[in-house]
């Protein structure tokens, strides 16, 4: 009988899991014993990270989305119809059409989502730039804004941890090019005791901050946002005007992890470094959908997704384990509109972020082009 692999998710960690394992699986796939489908919710691909680069005009929404046919293996079916229940027990997923299919493996690549709903006035007061609506508005927004007082707001969890940072340090440069710097104030507000989750990347963004002329606010855990009086308010009692509010949306996973009761937030807990759900040995979980505290970013599904792939291959293939994720995580960071830096790290070895520079910001953009190979798994 043939060995059914089911992924639930055709973002870039599943569709990339899903032609790896075309590659891996050929023979078996051809002679029929074994089979990959995919559920998910859209007939486009979305490049995610290139969003960051809508507001400011500096690539084209056409760029952004390819049609997910054409980035999948035509080996693997792929049906927009999304999970609606998800059966561990059973070992099936139910889809919101009413069908149902049967697994010996699952890969779950849910992913995350944005939810400024969870706060009080922020889809009213804010701008944000993870989703194209929300990219369009604040590039409309920064057309016309002529100086004062610009809150870059982060709430966590969020996916893409330097994002915040990149768009503090691309309004700069931008309202620099706009001539209405020196009537502009940008404060960056965080909700823990520094400026990023990652210690070292922490304090490499203080000294930019303060060449840079950043204001920033500790320990402001968002409460409300009054998109009359135009103030954003924290659990700690700070209350802050704005003329513009960036902020950076709250994100939890997706409804069926929670009404599938497989995880709180709909983040699956997942063991570290086999990358399966916990208590499992036939559910692997992949890129934003776990919760281990690592970064949620595209680099870090790419490489859980290789991990992933070489381990289904193995056990499906010679029935044995091949290798452990290590937590490696790498990220371009705009540190403008024309220059950048990077960060690398895994389990055992901090970021080092490195002096900005315009080369750097070349291959971001280049990487931006590139990203098709990376979904297709060429890359």
């Amino acid at each position: 009988m043939a060995k059914k692999i089911v992924i639930v998710g055709g973002g870039l960690s599943g569709t990339i899991v899903a032609n790896g394992l075309c590659r891996q699986l050929r023979e078996e796939l051809s002679s029929g014993s074994v089979t990959i489908t995919m559920l998910g919710t859209s007939d486009k691909h979305l490049y995610q990270p290139g969003l960051l680069y809508i507001p400011f005009g500096r690539i084209r929404e056409s760029e952004l989305f390819r049609d997910q046919r054409k980035v999948l293996d035509r080996r693997v079916p792929y049906f927009i119809d999304p999970a609606a229940h998800i059966d561990v027990e059973k070992k099936t997923v139910a889809t919101k059409s009413g069908k149902t299919y049967a697994y010996d493996f699952l890969v779950v690549a849910t992913g995350s989502r944005i939810r400024p709903d969870i706060i009080p006035g922020m889809e009213e007061g804010a701008h944000w730039f993870y989703d194209l609506d929300g990219a369009r508005k604040m590039r409309d927004t920064l057309q016309g804004f002529q100086g004062g007082k610009v809150v870059v707001n982060v709430n966590a969890p969020h996916k893409c941890p330097v994002a915040p940072l990149e768009v503090t340090f691309m309004l700069r440069d931008f309202f620099a090019a706009k001539g209405v710097l020196d009537k502009t104030e940008i404060t960056y507000t965080y909700p823990i005791g520094r400026l990023h989750a990652l210690e070292p990347v922490a304090h490499w963004a203080v000294p930019e901050f303060e060449k840079h002329g950043i204001k920033s606010e500790i320990f402001f855990n968002t409460k409300s946002v009054d998109a009359g009086s135009k103030t954003i308010t924290s659990e700690e009692g700070v209350t802050l005007p704005y003329d513009l509010l960036v902020t950076i949306p709250p994100h939890t996973g997706h409804q069926v992890i929670t009404d599938s009761d497989l995880g709180k937030g709909g983040w699956v807990p997942t063991e570290r470094n086999t990358l399966l759900r916990e208590g499992s040995s036939d559910v692997f979980v992949v890129g934003d959908t776990t919760n281990i505290p690592i970064s949620k970013a595209g680099s870090t599904a790419h490489f859980e997704a290789d991990t992933i792939i070489d381990n289904l291959s193995s056990l499906i293939k010679e029935g044995r384990w091949a290798r452990n994720y290590d937590g490696k995580v790498f990220c371009f960071v705009e540190t403008g509109l024309n220059s950048g830096t990077y960060v690398w790290f895994n389990y055992t070895t901090p970021p080092n972020p490195g002096p900005p520079s315009q080369m750097i910001h070349w291959f971001k953009l280049a990487y931006n082009r590139l990203y098709w190979l990376s979904a297709r798994g060429l890359l």
